[in-house]
């Protein structure tokens, strides 16, 4: 059944709201309608298209978080930057609001439904949550302008996913109105995209829940909530249903928790990328990289390398590398600052990294792992990648093309090798050989057809 059918046969089934409100003021009895509120100590909040149920509350924690410039730069669009009074305004935290979004399904499009808005703000040193309800689908336009009225005074949007997801519904419900204008924020900050870059490889899934329980529950981030209760956000649209229909009003308590709970956690989440984001910036007062885990210091590396903060990728690189990192992703940060170093001119570091990738394509050699044969071809390209370079480093700045040319030959052998063991897929090493047979044959027509005395000499050292 379609989102539009499903609520076709919720509207025909459901008791009138509005009646059961039109009963309480004729006879004074309390109705089911009005239960609701009666748990979450909400009010009704009235417009000139009408009503929505507001909830308010204030929180100590998490704190305020006041982000330094240089570290807020790295989240923020190009074009942002390239504004300074946009960037200026964005670095004020009073301008902020965290917003998330509770829908009647995650396939978004016209027939769903963002029916609880949860908005979050710093306020007196603690964060204030206000969420806006619907009781009934007619209430939306009420509550689409009120959320218009909070965008304006607060335009910097701070979401989780909600470049994707929470705010282009908005806009397509803020237009299927026909009515009311959506303010759209001067700065959107997506904060799911930082965490991606940071912890996936530490932690796999970076849904909010996965982050509070193991990066900002630690020590340095003690959260005063608990998610032990929490309801399965999978049931929270048939909930809605069922309330629709008129169905008790409590199991939708658990839903406005819910949504406390990710706002609070979305504004403890910005503080924390942002205390690491000062740390890799070497920020006075910022916690000391060497406190974090390898592999937050390998996505922070990312982050820093997107950003074109080689210096700072090329720093927490080396650090991530000396600290211990898992060998498959030890491999991507050597590639990685490798690549920098070469930019940089840094030969010397970059075919030290070369060559300990290249050397290190012996343990896989002629093998196929029966474990893991995904890392196993990963290691073996990024060998064929670093011998690849290595003979771009022989030929062009050391000058000795016959040595390119040998190291190049022992890289094919090694792909055909690795391919006739089923270490590689075909295809994939027909593409790869197609580059190196390539370079080769380049190498030869320039005269490169025996071995260097330098590689006669190091001979057995090279990988056969």
């Amino acid at each position: 059944m379609s989102g539009n059918d499903k609520f076709a046969h919720v509207a025909a089934l459901r008791p009138s709201r509005k009646r059961d409100a039109e009963l309480v003021r004729a006879t004074g009895l309390p109705a089911d309608c009005d239960r609701l509120a009666q748990l979450l100590g909400a009010q009704a909040c009235r417009n000139r298209y009408g009503e929505h149920l507001s909830v308010r509350q204030w929180y100590p924690t998490p704190e305020v978080c006041t982000p330094d410039a240089r570290s807020l730069s790295l989240l923020l669009p190009k074009e942002t930057i390239a504004a300074p009074a946009v960037a200026t305004f964005a670095a004020d935290p009073d301008q902020w609001l965290f917003l998330d979004t509770e829908t009647t399904g995650l396939a978004g499009g016209t027939g769903t439904y963002a029916f609880l808005v949860g908005l979050a703000w710093w306020d007196a040193g603690g964060l204030q949550v206000e969420q806006f309800f619907m009781r009934d689908l007619d209430e939306e336009h009420s509550l689409l302008l009120e959320l218009s009225k909070r965008m304006t005074k607060r335009p910097v949007l701070v979401t989780f996913n909600g470049k994707s997801f929470d705010w282009p519904l908005l806009e397509t419900r803020y237009r299927m109105t026909r009515a009311i204008s959506s303010c759209t924020p001067k700065v959107h900050l997506d904060l799911l995209h930082p965490a991606r870059q940071i912890w996936r490889l530490r932690l796999g899934s970076v849904r909010l829940k996965e982050l509070e329980r193991h990066v900002l529950g630690d020590e340095d981030c003690t959260l005063e909530w608990s998610r032990h209760d929490d309801i399965d956000s999978s049931l929270i649209p048939q909930m809605y249903f069922d309330y629709l229909r008129g169905g008790p009003a409590e199991p939708l308590a658990g839903v406005f928790r819910h949504n406390q709970m990710d706002l609070r956690g979305l504004a403890a989440l910005a503080g924390k990328i942002f205390a690491l984001l000062d740390s890799g910036n070497g920020l006075a007062g910022a916690a000391h990289h060497s406190l974090q885990d390898p592999l937050d210091l390998y996505g922070l590396s990312r982050v820093m390398q997107r950003r074109g903060e080689s210096v700072r990728a090329r720093e927490l690189y080396e650090t991530a590398l000396r600290s211990g990192l898992p060998r498959s992703v030890e491999r991507l940060a050597q590639r990685e600052l490798a690549q920098l170093a070469k930019r940089e001119q840094d030969y010397t570091r970059a075919t030290s990294l070369w060559e300990e990738l290249w050397q290190a394509s012996t343990m896989a050699k002629s093998k196929k792992s029966a474990s893991v044969p995904e890392d196993a071809q990963n290691a073996l390209e990024a060998a064929l990648e670093a011998a690849e370079q290595l003979a771009m480093y022989f030929e062009h700045q050391a000058k000795q093309p016959h040595r390119a040319a040998e190291l190049t030959r022992h890289a094919v052998g090694e792909l055909r090798t690795a391919e006739r063991a089923g270490v590689i897929a075909a295809a994939r090493a027909r593409k790869i050989d197609a580059r190196l047979t390539h370079r080769l044959a380049r190498l030869e027509r320039h005269g490169a057809t025996a071995a260097s005395p330098e590689l006669l000499r190091a001979g057995n050292s090279s990988p056969a």
